[in-house]
């Protein structure tokens, strides 16, 4: 602010605020750099490094006593065997079977299903189902071990014991227990389809490496044969009951067949039959046996006449059994239209089209359903010719019977015409019931199960939980997000003052310099020992004051802070002495009235001072001290009167200050109150040329410093500067290492005392 009167002006004085253009000045808010985030870090680096290694410990913890569990992975294919309507586009398809893969995962994990095989896998006496083995494991395992074995001295001291429960419900059921079983083997099992496939992946985890893979196993191979059950439906039962049926019947008829033998041998069965009933039942028989052998050579005719040609042989569509039967009418068509469509596709869109591969996957589940319609005629032809068959055996049987019998007459006829006739009643329920069956068994057998076993669980060798690495990994990164979040929450709650950046930006006024801290000495002046880094900072301070103003009077400066305790006093002393080592002829006075601390940092007497002064009690030559510096004068505050404020804004103070301007000093420095606390740098403010704001770095809250800007502002001042006072370097390391160089503090040698002047 203010030039040496000997020395060239360099500018002309400073506005009270600085223009946009300046560096830091009021408009110019920076550059945010990434360095200016991750300093924070640093700074808060102990309680970043304390939250980081205690997350990590947690996460070491949750590892270590985790108890490793095991996954074991079998795969089912299911086979879309039904005929989805049209097929026309492919987005109907994709929906169709998406929504038919969703409904066969849900079916995977029905509990009735899975209630099939915890029988067969003894869950109930597997420690981890029945509740014998539940003790919690990890971090939640660990804190509860912890706390049972703090709390069970004091249980024990105090014999605290629970009493056993006398209400609530019974002792669980055998039901109960396998739903309990149920639900805790659907917690531990967890199904996927598989990605562009027809595969659902069952994954099962358990303590028990070769259990995980029995149990999967186990759910898959139920899986299997519960579709092929419900596919097939009531035919099993049909053919069930039709076998039985007909090995009854075929029991009876072996019965009567003997009972009919033993009463020819007994009866003199050659006599039984009246000769010409026996004859004209003869001729009868006769005809039917012919009709019978007839109808027996043109069902093997048939049978034969198809059985040596391929089913996709184009003869076999000239045989009326083939091409009148519907089914195989249908699929012919079917095959042929898709044939067709692949072909269109093939010509318009090529054989490498997504659309081509589909339509050759239709026209081949076309070809399959085509051969299963042939073979299921070729069963019925099969099975007609072993029909007709019978029927003729059993037309011969009777025939013979009957010539038989034509030797037999008289009343024993009656008896044994008796058996006849049951006999042949059996033979034809018989002959129905084996129709019957075989129809029954041809319509299961064309049934197929779409649902097989695609790959079989082994028992895994390393357990996949805990994951040491994933666990460590989500440690390092919860622990790092936490210490993050709190060192930026604390940074964002601490608004104090701490870098020259938060006085041009936030205040907005000049920056003239910094001053470091000094351990141990709490008023450190120039005149004694002080770290060289302490003096190059006031020597800086000096070099702002001089290039930012300049004029050949006296300059009059006052150094005031916001609030007590942030070294004005301090900073005012240095000042003005660091202004007489540069050669100025300087006054220092002690405006200060209230607690007058001048005296105190340079060991000077107090005896007369500015208040005698204002009051008239002594002259200016008489309250101007003299010090070992020719250069360097001191005007101290002298007694503490009652009415500081009112002395200020005196006529005396305004006089003194203006003779003070054509006096011989280059330099006056006044040493005035703490703004907030009192008015008087405030009144003193538009008399003097300019002001210095001390602010203590980490002591003042921005709000207050605003403030305290304000209330100078008021008062309109023609140059306010602000200079941070007390920085610790080592502390403030992460924002004075990017903005001054590490070797900031390092760069002028040691710490040690000097008071080499300058």
């Amino acid at each position: 602010m203010f030039g040496d009167r000997n020395n060239v002006l360099i500018e002309p004085p400073a506005p009270a605020q600085p223009t946009a253009s300046l560096p830091g000045g009021p408009g110019s808010e920076g550059e945010v750099h990434l360095l200016d985030r991750l300093s924070v870090l640093y700074r808060y680096r102990r309680i970043v490094l304390t939250v980081l290694v205690i997350v990590l410990i947690a996460g070491i913890v949750q590892t270590m006593t985790t108890t490793p569990e095991y996954r074991a992975s079998a795969q089912v294919q299911i086979d879309d065997e039904r005929n989805l309507p049209g097929l026309s586009t492919g987005a109907d398809v994709w929906i169709e079977n998406s929504v038919f893969m969703s409904t066969q995962l849900q079916s995977l994990r029905s509990k009735d299903l899975i209630r099939t095989i915890v029988g067969p896998l003894d869950l109930a006496n597997v420690g981890e189902f029945n509740g014998t083995d539940a003790t919690p494991t990890g971090l939640g395992g660990a804190l509860s071990s912890i706390r049972a074995r703090v709390t069970r001295p004091i249980r024990d001291l105090f014999g605290s014991t629970t009493p056993p429960r006398t209400d609530g419900p019974p002792a669980d059921s055998n039901l109960l227990l396998e739903d309990r079983l149920v639900d805790e083997f659907t917690a531990r099992l967890d199904t996927s389809i598989v990605s562009d496939s027809r595969a659902i992946r069952i994954d099962f985890v358990s303590r028990d490496p070769a259990l995980a893979a029995r149990a999967a196993n186990a759910l898959a191979q139920a899986f299997v044969e519960e579709n092929l059950k419900r596919r097939r439906g009531n035919l099993d039962t049909t053919v069930a009951d039709l076998k039985r049926e007909v090995d009854e019947a075929d029991k009876r008829i072996r019965e009567v067949v003997q009972a009919m033998a033993e009463f020819r041998q007994t009866r003199n069965a050659a006599a039984l039959t009246n000769p010409e009933l026996l004859q004209t039942r003869e001729l009868a028989d006769e005809a039917e046996l012919r009709l019978a052998e007839e109808e027996t050579r043109m069902a093997r005719a048939a049978f034969e006449a198809l059985d040596g040609i391929p089913y996709d042989d184009q003869r076999i569509d000239t045989f009326p059994a083939m091409y009148q039967d519907p089914e195989v009418r249908r699929w012919k068509n079917e095959l042929i239209t898709r044939q067709t469509e692949m072909a269109s596709i093939s010509k318009t869109l090529g054989e490498n089209h997504p659309s081509y591969r589909d339509a050759v996957i239709r026209v081949d589940d076309a070809r399959a359903q085509l051969k299963i319609a042939r073979d299921i005629v070729m069963d019925r032809l099969r099975n007609d010719l072993k029909s007709k068959q019978s029927i003729e055996a059993v037309r011969r049987g009777n025939l013979q019977s009957v010539q038989n019998l034509r030797a037999d007459i008289g009343t024993k006829g009656i008896e044994y015409s008796s058996l006849e006739r049951y006999r042949e009643s059996e033979q034809g329920m018989i002959a129905e019931l084996q129709r019957q069956l075989t129809e029954a068994g041809v319509q299961a057998n064309a049934i197929r199960n779409n649902v097989r076993v695609l790959e079989s669980a082994i028992a895994p060798t390393y357990p996949f939980k805990p994951d040491v690495s994933r666990n460590l990994l989500i440690a390092l990164f919860v622990g790092i997000a936490l210490a993050g979040v709190l060192a930026f929450g604390l940074d964002y709650l601490d608004d104090t003052i701490k870098t020259p950046e938060d006085i041009t930006r936030k205040l907005r006024i000049p920056f003239l310099g910094l001053v470091p801290s000094v351990r141990g000495d709490k008023q450190p002046v120039l005149s004694g020992p002080v770290p060289h880094d302490f003096g190059e900072a006031y020597r800086a301070l000096r070099t702002s004051l001089v290039f930012t103003s300049g004029g050949e009077s006296t300059r009059i400066i006052t150094c005031t802070s916001a609030q007590p305790l942030e070294g004005k006093t301090t900073t005012a002393c240095n000042l003005a002495m660091v202004l007489a080592f540069g050669g100025s002829r300087v006054l220092l006075i002690d405006a200060d009235m209230r607690r007058p601390g001048v005296h105190k940092a340079l060991k000077i007497s107090n005896t007369v001072g500015l208040s005698h002064l204002l009051v008239g009690q002594a002259r200016v030559r008489e309250a101007i001290q003299r010090t070992s510096d020719p250069n360097f004068c001191v005007m101290t505050a002298g007694r503490t009167p009652p009415n500081p404020s009112e002395l200020l804004s005196s006529e005396r103070m305004k006089q003194l200050i203006a003779n003070l301007k054509q006096g011989p000093f280059d330099w006056v420095v006044i040493d005035t109150p703490p703004v907030l606390a009192v008015t008087d740098a405030v009144i003193l403010t538009p008399l003097v040329d300019g002001v210095t704001f001390v602010l203590g770095a980490e002591m003042t809250r921005r709000r207050l410093a605003e403030r305290a800007v304000q209330m100078l502002m008021v008062s309109r001042p023609k140059v306010v500067g602000a200079v941070l006072n007390r920085v610790n370097f080592d502390r403030n390391k992460y924002y004075y290492s990017r903005y001054y160089g590490h070797q900031y503090k390092s760069y002028y040698g040691s710490s040690s005392g000097s008071s080499v002047k300058a």
